[in-house]
């Protein structure tokens, strides 16, 4: 009687744990079950919000280009006064949809940021091009301005000679008015009451020093070689093609960078930048800095904490997980933080 006490003792108490055991892992399993259910429901949530978010952003965009392209084509055989008053709107309207592609950046792939990027520079040459035709600029001579006072004695700061029109280009902006060409071994500046909100044309420019304060609305560089460029925010668009052993510091929305090699790239963009036939690219954080750059962000409607420098798309570079061995971050050691006047 006593050893089957003791057994009842001994046996009661491994049949209560095994029964613990299994309701724990029951339990376990239970919750593993629920979680992974929650796992699925918030990742179709995520999916199904992402989709609405590009179908929604795509419905925008379409729609504001087609009211921008709207206002272009009515600018056709009306007066002067009604061309321009549709042109500050497109303007205004093409700046808010560059913006608008900024600010969607974050969920869209990089196909759809091509294709957007692409379709809203197709409109900002319509754009440009339609106010070349409707109201054209006459041809103008840079005048000579005096040297400023900040420049060393040797400096010294020149326009484009009188002679010298704002001579055609290949692939130069339709309405440039305001920029250097055809120059070499040349300091040269601009001040922000000649560049703001102005399409800036740099070409065909040798060994030259280039300061450009201010504003822009876009910036085109062509033909460039051995130069240094240094540049105020724009509010739109760099563009830079055929560039050479330079060194540019560019603030903007969107930076593409066409047949450039061996050139280093200062540079604050809120979108993400693009290069296309190009090698030997070194990019770093905009360095430049002048007194009232502050203001010029503020001008343009850039972010000045929000830089996406080192996101660089490269069209020639399609191979997923392996970085593109045309660019470069540049090494905080080899960095310019100070800049000659």
């Amino acid at each position: 009687m006593e050893a089957a006490d003791e057994m009842v003792q001994t046996d009661e108490p491994e049949s209560y744990s095994g029964a613990f055991k299994m309701k724990e892992r029951l339990q376990k399993r239970h919750k593993a079950r629920l979680e992974d259910v929650e796992r699925r429901k918030e990742a179709k949530e995520t999916q199904s919000v992402a989709k609405e978010s590009v179908d929604y952003f795509f419905s925008t965009f379409q729609g504001e280009r087609a009211a921008v392209e709207e206002l272009l084509r009515g600018c056709l055989g009306a007066d002067e006064k009604a061309v321009a008053q549709r042109l500050e709107e497109a303007t205004s309207k093409t700046v808010q949809l560059q913006k608008f592609l900024n600010d969607s950046m974050v969920f869209l792939t990089t196909y759809d940021q091509r294709k957007a990027q692409m379709a809203l520079q197709k409109l900002q040459t319509c754009l440009n091009e339609t106010r070349e035709q409707a109201m054209p600029k006459k041809k103008f001579g840079f005048r000579a301005r005096t040297k400023a006072s900040s420049a060393t004695a040797e400096d010294s700061v020149v326009s484009a000679p009188a002679d010298h029109s704002a001579a055609q280009v290949d692939g130069e902006p339709a309405g440039a008015k305001c920029g250097f060409s055809n120059m070499s071994d040349m300091v040269l500046v601009k001040t922000a009451e000649e560049i703001q909100k102005e399409d800036v044309l740099l070409s065909y420019l040798s060994n030259c020093k280039v300061r450009l304060y201010g504003a822009p609305g876009t910036l085109h560089l062509k033909h460039i070689d051995r130069c240094e460029i240094l540049c105020g925010p724009v509010s739109t668009s760099v563009f830079v093609d055929h560039c050479e052993s330079s060194t540019l510091a560019v603030a903007c929305q969107q930076l593409r960078t066409h047949n450039t090699k061996d050139t280093f790239i200062y540079l604050h963009v809120t979108s993400r930048a693009i290069v296309e036939d190009c090698h030997g690219i070194s990019f770093a954080p905009y360095s430049w800095s002048y007194p009232d750059l502050d203001k010029d962000f503020c001008t343009a409607g850039l972010d000045a904490k929000q830089n996406n420098w080192e996101l660089v798309d490269d069209f020639n570079w399609l191979a997923v997980g392996t970085p593109s061995p045309n660019w470069t971050a540049m090494p905080e050691a080899d960095r310019k933080t100070t800049w000659d006047p």
